[in-house]
Formats: C-alpha cells, structure tokens, sequence
C-alpha cells in the first residue's frame, strides 16, 4: 500500500479548498494524472498523483479544506520511490496506549436540605405595604452602545414619577433618545448631571416607593430524624485526570518551522501565521498581532482568526481595523505656534461617525462607478404631480422617486442587496428592501431608514421621507429609525457640485451618490439639445460585486429614471 499526501503548491501556499475529487474507488491511476481540483489563495489548480495503482481509499471530499501534507489517496500498486508509506503512521497508530485507567470520580456531595436556607425567611406577616428605595439604571440602549451623553434631566427631585416616563435624554453614538425610566416612585436623589457621559448600568436615580409586602411561601419542615451532612472528608484524593488526556497518546515532537515561516508582514509583523491566515485577518479588519494562536509554537489558523473576531463582535466593542490604531497614533504638532486655535470635543455622532467610516475604509475594497442620466422627462412629471403630493403635506423631491427606482433595481441585482459574512465565508442575501438617506443636521451627517420601499407608493415615499428629515434635525430619531438598512442613497444635489465618492455604510455593499442636475448639451438625432442630467456615483464593495455587476447596476437604474414607465412595465 501507498500513500499520496498533498504536495507543495507553492511559494507562501499551505492550504486549500477541494472543489472536486477526479477519482474514485477503484480506478487504476498513473504518476502524474490529476486526482483532484484545489483552490487555493491564488488560483484553482489540479493536482496530479506522485504515485500510480489502485485506489483503494479516499480521504477527502470536495468542500474539505486541506493543508499540505495531509493525506489524500492510499493506493496499492507501485508507488514512486520518494513516497513516504503509511508505515510509521502505522507504527504510531499500533504503539501502546498509557495503561493507566481513569480514578473513579469521587461521589456526589449530598444536597443540602431545603430548609436549611430559608430559616431567614420570617415566620410572620408583614405590615400590608413597606417602603421601597429602588435605582433606576441606565438600560441596554441598543446593538453595539455602551455609553451616552446626557443632554438634559427631565425631573427634579421630589417628582413623583412612573413606570416608562421619560427621565432624561441622552445623545448616543448613533442618535438623541428619550430614556424611560422602568420604575416608579418619588425621586429622592439624582445621580447625574447634564453634560455627563454616563454608560449601560450606571445609576441615575433613586426613588422611595411602596410595595405590598409578600408573605413568605410556607415550606415543608425537615424531618427530624434526618441526619445532618456529613462534614468533608480529610482525606486528600487525586484530583481526576480528564479523559480525554488519557486517550491521547504521547505528543510528537514539533517539527522545524519552514525559514519564511516568521516573514515579517508588511502591515502586523512577525507573528506565526500562513498568508492565507493574514490575508483573512485584513479582510475582516482583525489585528493578527493580537490573536492568540492554539497550532504548534503558537501557530495562528483561520479558525483563530474567526474566533477572535466573533468574540470581538459579541463583547459588543466590534473589530476594529488594523490599521486604525496606527492612524490614530499619529501625534500632531502644536498649531499654537503658528496662529489662535480653538479645541472642541467631538460629540458622539461625530466619533461615532469618524470611527464607522475609517473602518468601512480600512477594511472594504471600494470600487465608484459613475454616469449620468437624463431626467428631463422624469423632471417634467415630477413637477406635474407635485401638488399632489403637497396637498398630502410633503415635497415631491427627487430623493423619493429614487427611492422607488433603487428598490425595484435591487431586485434584479440581489448582490447589492446583501452583506459579507468574512467570519463564515458566506454572503447574507436580504429578502427586504430597507433604505437608508443620508439626512445633513447640525450635529452631523445621519442616516434613518425607510422600511419595505418597494411596498410603498412614490407618495407615500415621500411623506415618510419629509417626517423622517424632520425627526432628524429635531433630534427625534429613535435608534430602530436609524438601523436594519440594505441599502443607502445620498443625495447632495440640493447644495451642490457635480461629483463625489461616498463611502460604503457597512454592514451594507453599495450606496448610490447623487449631485446636482444640470443643463446640458446632448447630441440627440443630428443636433444638440439642452437636457437635464443627473450625475450618479455608485459605490460598492468589491469583494462581493464585480466591475461588471457594478456597471450593469448602474446602467439599468439610469434606463429606469430616463423611462420613468419602465419600473411599471417590468414589475420588478
């Protein structure tokens, strides 16, 4: 019997995904015939055998992801000479097992009578209602926020107050709410002060009410006869050895690391990991210097990687990108020097909105495509029906037919409509089609969404839209109002200019850029014309959307708005 192992693909390759076995049990194989398909971090190969014969055995399945050296094929026949056989794995497989069984588990405590931990419960009734001190905590204020800044305290001590009124408002990293409070009382005390920074947890206020009393529950007494515990042996027993440790058999020694094993990376250093494993680390935005390694010597795999950013996310501090902390690092000169400065903390939307988009930059391959398209026409019926949509008190803007437009677009290209899971290597494909619009406010740049666009009328579209704005420079934006989009429109058209290159809002994949529409001259049969023309700029992730897909996309959303009939006639 022989054994064919995955040989070197080469220079920095240690592993790969099986997209195909091309060989089966039974076949009688050559040296050099390609016996499997492997798609490595560079290309798709086929690897051919080391060795011919019979196959007798196969050990993978496409779908596996194998590293170097692993075995593959075991065959009978001729094999190569330099093909390592399965004989000193044989060995090691038949070597004896540490004979020494396992302690038997010591007994189980006995469970301690129930009555001896109610003996403080009181054996008479109460009065019919006692004073209650009960603190109101700051509250889990949604995914991912930790902490807030209190704008203003809406009682006073001395109020009387009830369960879900609002006791104060708070200025988070993603919009102003009013908390409510999840007691009620008389406050006593106030614990907080405009200004403050409070975080999820920290008192706000103590409150003084009253509460029935609850008589304690009668228990069954403990038998007389029973007999107190046993008190603890002092005898000293071997702590038990898992099993686990015992089944396993002695470990090998460690092999020497390859010379480029510890290669300096241009962006973390020198830490032991495949290239494989670094590139994974920069897409999904995880320092890999800080990554514990479980491989031999500390060796960091691709489930390594995973398992910190999963635990990142699930602390709820998120994975920041690698290259955040360096940026960050940087330190400024004293401007002073040159000139009168003034410093001004940034508010939380502000930070929270500088730490989300150097992240999205970090960490997203982005790709901005641009047109422009003629909406002379769709100009033309958007100021016919406009009264329309006044005398439902609103303002029929370019933004809601948009809106319309995008969504029904979104149908035929679901990629823009989904999410990269770099964690598990999937794609999130969303079945809804929510909208974020970019809304400019005093105290920056926020984005509320508008739910189930395709469901909705242009008109309808356009209420939402005025009443969601609104809500946004009142600081009345809820945190549902500002989360669950797919997709996000920009639209600077009412300030100016002609072009720019928006960020992609992650978790989301594409956003739509759009300026101001101008007057031009179109060549249209023979001669020019003045046309209005709307320029475009879509930007996308190019991890999950192509080139290709990106100009298509954009393409069919500028027939869309030059044939304003075509988005009713498809039905998409």
């Amino acid at each position: 019997m022989s054994e064919f192992n995955l040989p070197e693909l080469g220079e920095n390759i240690q592993a790969g995904d099986v997209i195909n076995v091309l060989v089966a049990v039974g076949d009688t194989i050559a040296p050099d015939q390609p016996v499997l398909e492997l798609e490595t971090d560079k290309a798709t190969v086929e690897v051919p055998s080391s060795i011919g014969g019979v196959v007798k055995a196969i050990h993978i399945k496409p779908g596996d992801t194998i590293q170097v050296g692993q075995l593959i094929l075991t065959v009978e026949g001729n094999g190569a000479a330099d093909q390592p056989t399965s004989a000193p794995q044989e060995a090691q497989q038949e070597a004896p097992q540490p004979e020494t069984a396992p302690p038997a588990p010591p007994p189980p405590a006995p469970a301690q009578p129930q009555a001896a931990t109610e003996t403080a419960a009181p054996a008479h009734p109460t009065e019919p209602s006692t004073p209650v001190v009960t603190e109101f905590k700051i509250p889990d204020l949604g995914e991912n926020i930790q902490a807030g800044a209190v704008i203003n305290i809406l009682v006073s001590v001395g109020d009387t107050i009830s369960v879900d009124q609002p006791v104060l408002e708070l200025e988070t990293d993603k919009a102003t709410v009013e908390v409510p409070s999840a007691v009620a009382g008389v406050v006593k005390e106030i614990h907080i002060k405009a200004g403050d920074t409070v975080e999820v947890g920290q008192r706000v206020l103590t409150l003084e009410g009253t509460a029935p009393a609850v008589e304690p529950t009668p228990q069954p007494a403990p038998a007389v006869s029973q007999p107190p515990p046993p008190e603890p042996s002092t005898e000293t027993r071997p702590e038990p050895t898992p099993m686990a440790a015992l089944a396993a058999p002695p470990p090998a020694p460690i092999a020497a690391l390859p010379p480029d094993f510890y290669k300096p990376d241009a962006a973390y250093g020198a830490v032991p990991a495949a290239p494989n494993v670094r590139r994974l680390a920069r897409e999904i935005g995880v320092d890999i210097a800080q990554v514990p390694g479980t491989g031999p010597a500390g060796r960091i795999s691709m489930a390594d990687v995973k398992n910190y950013a999963r635990q990142r996310s699930l602390a709820g501090r998120g994975v920041a990108p690698a290259a955040a902390p360096a940026a960050a690092a940087v330190p400024l000169p004293d401007f002073s020097k040159w000139g009168q400065v003034e410093r001004e903390a940034m508010s939380n939307i502000r930070r929270k909105t500088a730490e989300n988009l150097s992240r999205a930059w970090a960490t997203i391959p982005q790709v901005t495509q641009f047109a422009k398209a003629d909406i002379s026409e769709l100009e033309e019926l958007r100021k016919r029906f406009g009264k329309t949509v006044e005398a439902a008190g609103a303002k029929l803007t370019p933004t809601a037919i948009l809106l319309k437009v995008v969504a029904s677009v979104l149908k035929a290209f679901p990629q823009f409509n989904a999410s990269v899971d770099m964690s598990s290597n999937e794609i999130i494909y969303k079945k809804y089609y929510h909208i974020g619009v970019a809304v400019d406010t005093d105290r920056g740049l926020l984005v509320p969404v508008i739910r189930d666009v395709d469901q909705k009328t242009i008109l309808e579209l356009a209420v939402e839209l005025q009443q969601v704005a609104e809500k946004a420079r009142n600081k009345k934006l809820s945190l549902d109002d500002m989360q669950g989009g797919a997709f996000s429109i920009s639209n600077l058209g009412g300030i100016g200019g002609s072009y720019f290159t928006p960020i992609v809002n992650a978790p989301e994949v594409a956003i739509l850029g759009v300026a101001r529409g101008q007057m031009e001259p179109v060549y249209i049969n023979g001669q020019f014309e003045p046309r209005l023309m709307l320029p475009l700029a879509l930007s996308y992730d190019h991890r999950l959307i192509d080139g290709a897909d990106g100009a298509r996309f954009i393409k069919t959303l500028v027939e869309h708005l030059e044939q304003p009939f075509l988005t009713a006639l498809q039905g998409w």
